[in-house]
């Protein structure tokens, strides 16, 4: 049952096949069987029960709140969740409880869904790993996976692979069927880089599709709520559910409704694929390419125009991207003072002396790196040689895409990373700011161009590891995006981890299985 889509779980549930309070409880005991992955940071068992209890009874009664009432899903754990601690997995807030729901989380809460808990996440979600936060890092469940064992001979202790980041705990407690959804945040790539290396789809809605009021800012201009599920359809349906106008946040707009409650049939013939030639970095797997160009192929077998397009400004995303990250980064890690809320240092000499040390002990040398550098850049005298000089270059990348898409081009076809999940042990040998340049490459322009785009799992590589590709969409097509994405789904054969076994981890006994659903398997390439 974990390992149904939402809309099969969602018709069990009202035709009496299943219970909300049984699935509750099936899915809080897989959360304490892969407890090891360290995804989440809190659960909250008893309101989950309660919840589901209430679930169950208007189930009973035949009248269901909507699709996802009595499912399970888990938070990120930088939106609010009214009385349920939110850390940003920072010692910053560690024990604060806002008083009030995210709108995208009291979105979900009001169709009935179960909150199941919070996820492990970069602190403030600032890296590209989730190994940077203060509860430790989120183990990749693929790591325990037969695919993955088999190629390995160490312990399993010392060669696990990261989740990416920095919504790797929600990437994770989905992969690992302890939730049917999750929601995560992107800002430069944050729900898509831990959707690819964790076999998952992971979806950055278009700039102001969904509601930001409740989630704690990175960079106000380029967070958007992320979707991460275990296929394309359950993206959509809840897509469906969250958009729209949201009174509490001015960037927000009006939803793209659809007339089916399914995705619609996608006909690639009528298409046109751009392949940007900008995305072919240095460092990109070989086998990652192998994945792009067979994903290409097979658009162009099924009579769609492939064609290589052009986005001049890409080599300057990153620098571009980092200005403007960190000047709103120093912004918004501003309020964080030990006055009205969070951590609040005992030292206690003067004013000034409270302010500096409890920012010293609250966030860890990352956040404190990025709050320097945003202060630099904003100087009176760097003011317009960094960031003016930023936001042009950004609007120049934005100016990119629209060219592109106006001429004719329906999506873009990308590499989400640049390989498959490295070694925490090797990951961890380069500084945060290295490995966020690295791994951010194809992702975060999209978010400087405010447009949509997804990522669906294509491989398994060698290693036994998921490979991903990226597409990328005109504004407000979010919809269109996932229906393509689907048609990739439905094509590939990518295998999915099931519930079966029942090891002393928590999965089967040479490792999590494998499943392909009936689908064809893909061996590694």
């Amino acid at each position: 049952m974990l390992g149904r889509t939402i809309r099969e779980v969602s018709l069990a549930l009202r035709e009496g096949r299943a219970s909300p309070t049984e699935l509750c409880r099936k899915t809080l005991t897989r959360i304490k069987k892969t407890q090891h992955l360290n995804a989440f940071i809190s659960v909250a068992e008893e309101s989950a029960l309660r919840q589901a209890q209430e679930a169950e009874t208007r189930l009973l009664k035949g009248t269901p709140r909507g699709i996802l009432d009595g499912i399970p899903f888990a938070v990120k754990d930088n939106f609010c969740t009214d009385q349920l601690r939110t850390t940003c997995a920072s010692r910053m807030l560690k024990e604060f409880s806002p008083p009030y729901n995210a709108t995208v989380v009291q979105k979900l809460l009001d169709q009935g869904a179960v909150l199941m808990g919070k996820t492990n996440m970069d602190e403030f979600a600032m890296g590209s790993g989730s190994t940077d936060g203060a509860f430790g890092p989120v183990r990749n469940p693929w790591s325990y996976a037969a695919p993955y064992r088999e190629n390995r001979r160490g312990e399993e202790d010392s060669d696990w692979v990261i989740s990416g980041g920095s919504s790797g705990g929600s990437a994770a407690a989905v992969a690992s069927l302890s939730s049917y959804l999750a929601l995560g945040s992107d800002t430069g790539g944050s729900t898509r880089i831990p959707a690819a290396l964790c076999g998952i789809v992971g979806l950055k809605p278009t700039y102001g599709l969904l509601s930001r009021h409740g989630l704690i800012p990175l960079v106000n201009s380029m967070d958007v709520p992320g979707i991460l599920t275990r296929s394309a359809e359950d993206a959509a349906i809840v897509l469906e559910i969250l958009q729209g106008v949201d009174v509490r946040d001015s960037t927000t707009v009006p939803g793209t409704s659809s007339p089916s409650e399914r995705l619609e049939h996608c006909d690639v013939r009528n298409m046109c694929v751009g392949v940007p030639k900008e995305y072919h970095a240095p460092h990109l797997s070989e086998e990652t390419i192998t994945q792009w160009r067979r994903v290409a192929d097979m658009f162009e077998r099924a009579g769609a125009r492939v064609e290589q397009v052009s986005l001049p400004h890409t080599p300057y995303s990153i620098v571009c991207y980092h200005v403007l990250c960190c000047a709103e980064v120093a912004s918004n890690m501003a309020r964080f003072d030990g006055v009205e809320y969070g951590h609040r240092s005992a030292v206690d000499s003067s004013t000034e002396a409270m302010y500096a040390s409890t920012r010293h002990e609250g966030f860890n040398d990352v956040v404190r790196g990025r709050i320097l550098s945003g202060n630099y850049f904003l100087l009176k005298q760097n003011y317009q040689r960094y960031f003016v000089k930023a936001q042009k270059v950004r609007r120049l990348i934005a100016d990119d895409f629209q060219r592109v898409f106006s001429t004719g081009v329906d999506f873009l076809l990308t590499p989400v990373s640049l390989s498959d999940a490295a070694l925490h042990s090797h990951f961890t040998q380069e500084d945060n700011r290295t490995r966020s340049a690295q791994d951010d490459v194809f992702s975060q322009p999209a978010n400087l161009a405010g447009i949509p785009a997804v990522s669906v799992p294509t491989a398994l590589s060698r290693r036994g590891l998921p490979i991903g590709l990226q597409l990328i969409g005109p504004a407000l097509q979010d919809r269109k995006l996932l229906a393509v994405a689907q048609w990739v789904e439905q094509r590939v054969g990518f295998p999915s981890l099931s519930e079966d076994g029942g090891s002393s981890e928590g999965f089967s006994d040479t490792g999590m299985n494998w499943d392909g659903g009936g689908r064809e398997r893909t061996s590694s390439l």
